[in-house]
């Protein structure tokens, strides 16, 4: 019989089949937004709905559920988390309809956010010393490789099968983990973990759903308007009551106390603020290439490469960098990039050529991978051991919650500049609300006329975008520049010094 020594390689192996998929499901749909816009007459409205279900579950639950499988054990709380996105993934592909594929996301996100944070639970139950971190760095890195593979598989499933095809390939894969799962990993609990808090939790969801909800329908019912404002409001109310809840609690599901580290707080703000750029990125670029360049699905996810290789250059270089240079240092050069590739791309026009968009993609990705990576990592270093894993969540939680609100404000902008934009000739009404609802509308009426008029008030919401993310990332740069410590060492020298007074 194999001892847990024996078996703690193959269980990280399925760890790791895991966490890909959920990686690859943040960013594999994105490419199938404007057949999905096309093939279930979807609007932008619902577009966000489809890609923010799973990015807003994922976010509210990440800390929950991490904590139920601290309390009933980790082992079987992870394969319900598998069994559920498996199951979800089943829905999304037999979806017929935008509603039934909204729900199969947020059931999707439900299961992911058990997958991600117990998957990083359960490695000090296994590993210790190097190894420890050497798993830690290996699950962290199954994420990442999914986020790029994602619009390549993509695109070439859509180029040759439906569109259900980018949920249904991740079955083989659930399959796979959970067998491993089941037959290597072990048990573990943590009965010293915090209670879970039903009502706090219920607050964390409501809050952000209803939030992202008023970002979303404000260009349908404009931005002044009682369901954006209800939404608005109401949303931020519930967040706010969550967070002083978790203040005021004697037994907290979150320790707030960690955003007094420089590292912990600003590295989460430019993680975070870095995934509000990449989500909206992703978001809007699929489009313009497919609808308004008339590339195919994996032609898209070709064209990307440039970005992508400019996030995984960035993120390698930031390593030498933050070594010699410093964190401060990194991180700012990092976001100046993402500042000037955002730049770039408000030039992009619908006449323009690859070459410009290839430009700003790499610019783009080496801005990102150059300021999350190093972000990331001083969040994950400055944190002590006994408090490695709620803090890697939290951060998780933080920048996925993120990138939730980039596509919701992003999105959301970039539909009203496009309302404001698009000058359409007299039409009858019912092709006149399918240009109106997005770009995939306006094209699909197959009028030169409304397509040329559609492509250029798409790119120029999409000018205005990125011209709020360059604005974004300078403003973040400045404040790093000031506050984001140089090394973890003068961090931890600084948290040490002010310790006296908190205390006092």
């Amino acid at each position: 019989m194999k001892t847990v020594s024996d078996r703690r390689w193959p269980a990280l192996a399925a760890l790791l089949l895991g966490v890909l998929v959920v990686g690859l499901d943040v960013t594999i749909l994105n490419v199938a937004l404007p057949t999905l816009a096309t093939d279930l007459n979807a609007s932008t409205a619902d577009l966000q709905w489809i890609v923010d279900a799973f990015i807003v579950v994922l976010a509210a639950l990440l800390l929950p559920a991490g904590l139920l499988g601290d309390r009933i054990g980790r082992k079987k709380v992870l394969l319900a988390g598998l069994a559920i996105f498996a199951a979800a993934c089943i829905a999304a592909t037999l979806a017929d309809g935008v509603g039934m594929l909204i729900a199969a996301r947020a059931l999707m996100g439900i299961g992911a956010a058990v997958i991600i944070p117990v998957s990083m639970a359960v490695i000090p139950s296994m590993f210790t010393g190097k190894e420890r971190t050497r798993a830690v760095a290996l699950i962290t890195a199954g994420m990442a490789i999914g986020l790029p593979l994602g619009p390549l598989l993509g695109g070439w499933l859509l180029e040759h099968y439906w569109w259900g095809s980018v949920f249904l390939v991740n079955i083989p894969l659930i399959v796979i983990g959970f067998i491993a799962v089941a037959a290597f990993l072990p048990e573990s609990t943590d009965h010293h973990a915090p209670r879970l808090q039903p009502l706090p939790i219920a607050a964390a969801v409501l809050g952000l759903g209803a939030l992202v909800y008023g970002v979303i329908e404000a260009p349908v019912h404009g931005w002044t308007s009682a369901p954006t404002l209800t939404g608005g409001i109401g949303g931020a109310l519930l967040l706010a009551g969550f967070i002083a809840s978790q203040l005021r609690g004697t037994e907290p599901m979150v320790d707030l106390g960690l955003f007094r580290g420089r590292a912990f707080l600003w590295g989460s703000i430019v993680a975070t603020a870095a995934s509000m750029v990449l989500m909206g990125a992703l978001f809007l670029v699929p489009q313009y290439l497919q609808i308004t360049q008339g590339h195919t699905a994996l032609g898209t996810g070709l064209r990307l490469l440039p970005m992508i290789g400019g996030l995984m250059i960035g993120g390698l270089a930031s390593e030498r960098t933050a070594a010699r240079f410093g964190y401060r240092v990194t991180v700012t050069a990092g976001l100046g990039t993402l500042a000037a590739g955002c730049l770039i791309a408000t030039a992009t026009g619908p006449e323009s050529g690859y070459g410009l968009a290839a430009a700003w993609f790499a610019v783009l990705g080496a801005g990102l991978g150059m300021s999350l990576v190093p972000a990331t990592d001083a969040v994950l270093g400055s944190l002590p051991t006994d408090r490695a894993a709620v803090g890697s969540a939290l951060m998780q939680t933080l920048r996925q919650t993120g990138g939730a609100i980039g596509v919701a404000v992003l999105g959301s902008v970039s539909s009203s500049v496009y309302l404001a934009r698009l000058d359409l000739p007299a039409l009858p009404p019912e092709a006149e609300r399918a240009a109106e609802d997005s770009i995939a509308g306006a094209a699909a009426l197959g009028m030169p006329e409304i397509t040329a008029a559609a492509n250029t008030a798409f790119t120029d919401a999409m000018a205005v975008v990125f011209l709020g993310c360059a604005a974004l990332a300078g403003i973040v740069k400045i404040a790093a520049a000031l506050k984001f410590p140089k090394t973890l060492e003068t961090d931890h020298e600084a948290q040490s010094q002010d310790e006296p007074t908190r205390t006092a």
